[in-house]
């Protein structure tokens, strides 16, 4: 725990007789909380430590030489040879396999059904589950339900114990700067309070695909895991998760998941079991400055469509690769990262408005929205491996910094590429052009430039030429990577 002092804010107010001026009031600040203990005491009943084992399977039998011990050397007929020999000999079946324990944090949310939300992560593979209460009673608890998308998971307590329950707040209406409680379990030591602000919002760790942490500089540790964070109204406002931390221990900088987002997922974890999300069957990428030049826009924002899953409801809806789009269901997308978390929690089998432009111009259309959940278990998102031989027919293309080939029937047949696919093949990439730092590399296939199909490397420069007669210093390039099977838009520099 950390003490923070408290600036008192104090305000001058000048009196002047003279009409012809007026005063501005400015409203006070909101001080410092001057005390967290009337709203401490009232939160950690409703606060618990979670205690989990994970059993090691080993199979007895035999143990290898790698993990026996080593026989020390003894004299021929010594009688401690004899013995160290026996005593190995009964001994070469494995040993019982030790629990591993691991402790976190989790709070109670209702208190009826005494169900307690935690993370996945405090959870996962455990054999064996266990609740320890404010007061250190403790109480066996059953796994309702995960999702490691958001790591998150929701436990049901056994116990006749009467308890207490938090609710969850609104986490969109946190600002930087505002004051957050943290209780959880850190290093085991049992319920702590640490008190802080809010550092930053919208925080990408790269945990997964749906990031958009909170940042805060209140004290969490190993043991914070699935703790609530609050705010002073006693609200729910995230669950914090992880911590940056070269040492291993809090140096200011921990992350909760918003309740925003974890909300619907516990909601659907209590109903289904399971999380069902909105799917609409696009790759997407982000509009990055260069790109959003290409294509004459003002500001790079939206999410560009790199591809579009054939016959998904984004391809039904008439969506197409190059499109951006900019709002869904009435929500502004102003990035690529705000558009899954968007649809995710979009009622599957409902219609919604998705608002992109396409050639500069704003368009509307309505999308059936499908269960990403069943599109995994059908293999839709699934990506497919090719190799990738050299081939010598091929010209280059000096603006760019990369040679083409057209894609002949022995090209598709050497790289094994479907009479579907449409484009000119990369068969060389100078790495030192902006081509290759874009990571564009042999065997990738170019479909567009300046969304304009191509067939040949004629076809690329007369694009070229175009975008040089518009007085453009880059082109934007529709690359299907048939390596990793990708889809993608990539604006690439000219070179003079």
């Amino acid at each position: 725990m950390f003490a923070r002092s408290l600036l008192g804010f104090f305000a001058l107010i000048c009196l002047i007789s003279t009409p012809a001026f007026a005063v501005d009031v400015v409203p006070a600040p909101t001080p410092a909380p001057p005390s967290f203990a009337d709203l401490s005491q009232k939160l950690i009943p409703a606060v618990v430590n979670i205690s989990t084992t994970q059993k090691v399977h080993t199979e007895r039998g035999p143990v290898g030489p790698e993990s026996a011990p080593e026989i020390p050397e003894f004299p021929e007929g010594s009688p401690f040879k004899d013995f160290f020999e026996e005593f190995m000999d009964k001994h070469q079946e494995g040993l019982p396999a030790i629990p591993q324990a691991s402790l976190g944090s989790g709070f109670i949310i209702d208190a009826d059904k005494k169900l307690v939300v935690t993370n996945n992560h405090v959870i996962r593979d455990s054999e064996e589950i266990r609740v320890i209460f404010s007061d250190d009673t403790t109480a066996d608890a059953e796994l309702l339900g995960y999702d490691e998308k958001t790591d998150v998971a929701i436990l049901k307590v056994k116990t006749e114990k009467k308890l207490t329950a938090v609710q969850f707040g609104d986490s969109d209406e946190m600002r930087v700067g505002d004051w957050v409680l943290a209780i959880g379990n850190p290093f085991g030591l049992g319920g702590t309070v640490t008190a802080g602000i809010i550092s930053a919002r919208k925080r990408n760790i790269n945990a997964g695909p749906y990031d958009d942490f909170i940042q805060t500089d209140a004290s969490i540790n190993r043991g914070n895991s699935g703790g609530p964070m609050f705010n002073t109204k006693g609200e729910v406002i995230g669950i914090n998760t992880a911590i940056f931390s070269p040492s291993g221990g809090s140096v200011g900088i921990g992350f909760a998941i918003p309740a925003n987002m974890a909300k619907p997922v516990v909601e659907q974890l209590q109903k289904y079991g399971k999380t069902r999300r909105g799917w609409i069957g696009v790759r997407i990428q982000a509009v990055t400055p260069e790109i959003a030049e290409t294509l004459g826009m003002k500001e790079a924002k939206g999410a560009l469509i790199a591809s579009v899953t054939e016959k998904g409801p984004a391809a039904v809806a008439g969506l197409k690769a190059g499109d951006i789009i900019t709002a869904f269901n009435g929500q502004d997308v102003k990035d690529m990262r705000t558009l899954p978390r968007i649809v995710a929690g979009t009622e599957i089998g409902s219609k919604a408005t998705v608002t992109f432009l396409r050639d500069g111009k704003q368009r509307d259309e309505k999308i059936s929205i499908g269960e990403l959940e069943k599109a995994e278990e059908e293999g839709l998102l699934d990506s497919t491996q090719t190799e990738e031989p050299a081939d010598k027919d091929s010209k280059e293309v000096k603006p760019l910094g990369v040679a083409v080939a057209p894609l002949n029937d022995v090209i598709r047949k050497t790289y094994g590429i479907g009479d579907n696919v449409k484009g000119v093949l990369i068969t060389k990439v100078d790495t030192k052009s902006d081509a290759g730092e874009k990571g564009l590399a042999t065997g990738d296939i170019i479909v567009e430039v300046n969304q304009s199909a191509v067939a040949s490397a004629a076809d690329v420069e007369t694009a070229i030429e175009q975008a040089r007669k518009d007085k453009r210093t880059s082109v934007l390039m529709l690359v299907d990577q048939q390596a990793s099977g990708n889809m993608q838009f990539v604006a690439v520099k000219l070179q003079k």
